[in-house]
């Protein structure tokens, strides 16, 4: 079984009339001609799909067989200033995939599959325009040096979304001829179709990473971590810039030790070019009362290790969410201790941030 198809079988399209008349919707129809339609007034409410807690028993499954397909309303250019300057209006949200500490089924409720928007054209037209209102960049930032980036894939994987349509594609190839902007997003699918697409140098191609002890329990129907690094050099040759997100750092015993590990198996995999290029960004886990709650009942397993309110302090998040991180204090000496060892172990990797 190809990666592809251990991932996404779908059986059942929800669909918004006005995205199946779009040209990108024809075109993801005609992908999955044995599909059953379901129209749908909204692709954000769909009664049984979000909000229907008896879904968690069918958690995985209906990410594989169900799709959305509907039309971004709203775009905007969210100012950001770590990771990238801007979160670009997003061509997909939700995920194949099933990692236990995603922030975005918070939003959704008790399910989570991938929703796709057809109406690519004016989501890149509008980012175009965006770029070019922007100008030159007058000064280098934690973001980039020369170029304003734009995160692609906030809400979702775009190595995943490109194996549902070509609005992944269709994104790489704009910034490809835009002289002041670059696209980035981070990804835990190794996706070799995109080596074909010649980004010289536009986008940004970020390789979560996390050792593999933990990877196992919680990066759900990922690429194994061996997979991800095995795949840096072949992206930074066609290409690519490439990156690694050290993310989400889990504390437990023995955990830096077993991040020592993975930099040495990092350092052995990748060649000199991916090095004299390679960034990281460090991100310590944040986890979710409501999404822990979800967990319980599929995943229950994964709790154990990201749900430890011994080490944890809560917060009450922007949109009045109850999320926990590690404790003030101990958590600033778990930051300096990794960026520590990362200088050791791998000291050609610039850390643009850690938190």
């Amino acid at each position: 079984m190809t990666a592809a198809a251990a991932l996404l079988d779908i059986r059942r399209i929800y669909v918004e009339p006005a995205a199946a008349e779009l040209p990108r919707g024809k075109e993801i129809l005609a992908r999955f001609p044995q599909a059953q339609l379901v129209e749908v007034e909204s692709h954000n409410r769909i009664d049984e799909l979000y909000g229907d807690e008896t879904n968690v028993n069918r958690w995985v499954r209906i990410k594989r067989e169900a799709l959305v397909l509907g039309v971004k309303k709203s775009l905007t250019a969210r100012p950001n200033g770590r990771s990238a300057d801007f979160i670009a209006p997003s061509t997909a949200n939700g995920c194949a995939m099933a990692c236990a500490y995603c922030y975005v089924p918070r939003h959704k409720g008790y399910s989570n599959p991938i929703t796709v928007f057809a109406n690519i054209d004016r989501i890149t037209g509008y980012l175009g325009r965006h770029a070019g209102r922007q100008g030159v960049k007058p000064a280098p930032n934690e973001c980039d040096p020369h170029a304003w980036v734009y995160d692609i894939g906030e809400n979702s994987d775009c190595s995943v979304d490109a194996r549902i349509s070509d609005n992944v594609r269709d994104l790489v190839t704009l910034f490809r001829d835009l002289p002041n902007a670059k696209a980035s997003f981070a990804t835990k699918h190794v996706n070799r179709d995109l080596l074909d697409w010649d980004p010289r140098g536009r986008t940004r191609v970020r390789f979560s990473l996390m050792p593999a002890r933990d990877s196992k329990l919680l990066d759900i129907r990922t690429s194994p971590i061996a997979e991800r690094m095995a795949a840096i050099d072949d992206f930074v040759a066609a290409g690519y810039e490439v990156h690694v997100n050290f993310s989400p750092v889990v504390v437990r015993d023995g955990w830096l030790e077993d991040w020592a590990e993975l930099l040495d198996q990092l350092d052995a995999s990748i060649g000199p070019a991916a090095k004299q290029q390679l960034a990281a960004e460090v991100i310590f886990l944040t986890h979710n009362r409501d999404l822990h709650e979800v967990n319980v009942g599929w995943h229950p397993k994964a709790e154990e290790l990201i749900w430890r309110p011994d080490l944890q302090q809560g917060k009450r998040s922007q949109n009045g969410s109850w999320n926990v991180r590690y404790r003030t204090g101990s958590k600033g000496r778990y930051v300096a201790a990794l960026v520590d060892l990362i200088g050791s172990r791998t000291p050609y990797c610039r850390v643009r941030y850690a938190f």
